[in-house]
């Protein structure tokens, strides 16, 4: 896996929500035909999304290439959403996301993250479970399965 030195993590503005949409509705695309409707990212309010929650980009020559969007709670970091640019999958730019929220949450003195996903969208549960996530529970959600996953990180009791 090549990791392009040219990637450079920066928090996102209000003035990157078209863009994040664009990122979002293009990284989901390929989802649709595997369970016959848009996912619900595709369909969020990203003017609304930036205002209330810190969304960090990858951006690469200029143009955002991933993103993250993470809301801090009382004991963990939520992963609310986090997608790569198709053209910019398979080279550890997903990795260095989650990894990012990772140093967040330590930051903030949360030992744990959690995040949800389709359990239709394989690659992506294989994907998290690679980067040491585990799966807490499923539940039946719009004729699918919802994925509840979490990582406890170094330091944190186990219980």
């Amino acid at each position: 896996m090549t990791i392009v030195s040219s990637i450079r993590l920066r928090p996102a503005t209000p003035a990157n929500a078209a863009a994040i949409r664009d990122i979002v509705r293009t990284a989901y695309a390929k989802w649709v035909p595997v369970i016959g409707r848009e996912p619900l990212p595709m369909r969020a309010d990203y003017e609304k999304a930036v205002a209330e929650h810190p969304f960090d980009l990858a951006v690469e020559d200029g143009a955002i290439v991933g993103m993250i969007e993470t809301v801090l709670t009382d004991d963990h970091l939520w992963i609310e959403n986090v997608c790569v640019a198709p053209q910019a999958q398979g080279r550890g730019i997903g990795r260095l996301l989650l990894e990012l929220a990772e140093r967040k949450a330590i930051e903030a003195g949360r030992l744990e993250l959690r995040l949800l996903t389709n359990g239709a969208f394989e690659a992506n549960v294989s994907l998290y479970k690679k980067h040491g996530y585990v799966i807490d529970r499923e539940e039946p959600f719009m004729g699918g399965m919802t994925v509840y996953m979490s990582k406890r990180l170094a330091g944190s009791p186990v219980i």
